[in-house]
């Protein structure tokens, strides 16, 4: 019972001896002092990225530049995304700076604390390494279509640390850019679309190809994206052992499909109007 007495007494003369009123003013002085911080790094925020988004938006595709607009919009989300880190890290160490963490001092002074956070901000620093080489090379852009492993679709955002890749069917993947080793970019070269006609080995071959030359030769090129007038390639067996006449033509990227499918239903169709039977 004494012992609880002294406790209560001990922690009654504590309390009393703080002075509460030169805690609660620094208390308010550093809330203040966070308040405006964060207030006037909001504003350099909104001001710069204005500033930003004039100068791609406006003033480089308004000047002659060779740059092509999807290498300015990945340049430009670099650059939002280089400005938004570096306001962070000034808002942090502002923030330990206020409330009386000597930064600079303890960064310093905890060598193992300091190992640690380089052991593991490794995977950040290759992110930014890869990142940077993959833009210095143009190897990809937004908006081109890429296969990266075995995740295919359009670059919706190029970053410091992660690529952004959006799949046919909407999934948005975000990939470390330390784990980009191969790209397939299918954006770049004109692309291939190969047609396969299945046909019966007593098929009247010649009016087959007959038909397919004059189709080819009536095709709004310019339209369809059409680089290289589609030409028979030849014959060939598929693994069920049906007979098939290749057609191949050359597009715009990401025109492939579209004309793959528009120039097969236009053969398949006529075929079937010149009394041919296909097989099924």
């Amino acid at each position: 019972m004494k012992s609880t007495l002294n406790f209560n007494t001990f922690i009654k003369n504590m309390f009393l001896k703080v002075n509460w009123e030169s805690v609660l003013q620094h208390i308010a002085s550093v809330a203040l002092q966070l308040i405006l911080l964060t207030v006037v790094l909001l504003l350099i925020n909104w001001i710069g990225k204005k500033i930003i988004r004039h100068i791609f938006k406006t003033g480089l595709r308004s000047t002659k530049a060779t740059i092509s607009p999807k290498k300015l919009d990945t340049i430009y989300t670099l650059v939002l995304n280089i400005f938004k880190y570096i306001l962070m890290f000034f808002w942090i160490y502002a923030i330990l700076s206020a409330i009386g963490i000597p930064v600079g001092t303890l960064i310093a002074g905890a060598g193992i604390f300091s190992l640690a956070i380089g052991l593991g901000a490794q995977g950040f620093v290759s992110d930014m390494v890869n990142g940077f080489f993959i833009l210095l090379e143009q190897q990809i852009s937004v908006g081109d279509t890429i296969k990266i492993n075995s995740i295919e679709g359009q670059v919706t955002y190029v970053g410091i640390r992660t690529t952004q890749i959006q799949s046919v069917d909407g999934t948005l993947n975000y990939i470390p850019n330390r784990n980009i080793t191969i790209v397939s970019n299918k954006s770049r070269n004109n692309m291939q679309a190969l047609m396969e006609i299945p046909i019966s080995s007593a098929a009247p071959f010649d009016e087959i190809t007959r038909i397919i030359s004059d189709i080819n030769k009536n095709l709004d090129l310019e339209k369809l994206q059409i680089t290289k007038r589609p030409y028979i390639v030849g014959f060939s067996n598929q693994a069920d052992g049906t007979l098939v006449i290749q057609v191949a033509a050359y597009t715009k990227p990401g025109a492939q499909y579209h004309v793959k499918n528009v120039l097969l239903e236009n053969y398949l169709s006529t075929i079937r109007d010149a009394k041919i039977e296909l097989p099924k």
